[in-house]
């Protein structure tokens, strides 16, 4: 009675038999291509990285993946379209937000948080700011973790057949939206105060 395609566990493991040490490494670049490539959805694949290598390993095949693959895109973004924004924008590329590395940095971590903003677009438009990219690497990965582990956490659960853990995993996703919104607030309350 499920809503996709049925994958017995089986299957998963024939996959990762014939793929042998080439799996995770298949994984990693999946999750590359699916981010540099934007219309390819990544979460299928975190999800059969739960499967195929478990909570942790597959958490870590993903996280690397994603991190890579949010490189590659903020590097494209940084030196084909950096000197376009420079010269439409002009003096004002570091006005406000765009200036400050700060903000622009949790600009990022709180998108990595939010499932409905596009890691993909994220990626490029940071590559266009004056964001530096060791802080957009620190950034994503600390934004990635969570969702890389409750995504392969998701489909390890669902191989093994065990769904009683499906509302904490809806819990855990609701948290991690709300996450940023409270630190943000948590920010600007602690900002004004100072301000005082």
């Amino acid at each position: 009675m499920g809503y996709g395609p049925a994958i017995a566990r089986e299957t998963i493991e024939v996959w990762i038999e014939r793929a042998g040490a080439l799996g995770p490494l298949l994984i990693i670049v999946l999750m590359m291509v699916s981010i540099v490539a934007s219309p390819i959805p990544s979460a299928p694949v975190a999800l059969v990285a739960g499967a195929a290598y478990g909570h942790v390993a597959g958490a870590v095949y993903v996280a690397i993946g994603s991190e890579l693959g949010a490189l590659v895109a903020f590097i494209i973004a940084r030196y084909i379209g950096r000197d376009h924004v420079e010269r439409w924008l002009g003096d004002k590329a570091g006005f406000g937000l765009l200036g400050s590395q700060n903000l622009l940095m949790l600009t990022v971590f709180a998108s990595r948080l939010l499932p409905f903003i596009s890691f993909d677009a994220m990626s490029y438009a940071a590559g266009l700011s004056r964001l530096r990219l060791w802080r957009f690497l620190i950034a994503t990965l600390a934004g990635i973790l969570p969702a890389s582990f409750l995504l392969a956490h998701f489909g390890a659960e669902a191989m093994s057949g065990d769904f009683g853990t499906a509302e904490w995993i809806i819990i855990g996703l609701g948290l991690m939206t709300a996450a940023p919104l409270l630190v943000a607030a948590l920010w600007r309350t602690n900002r004004s105060t100072n301000a005082s």
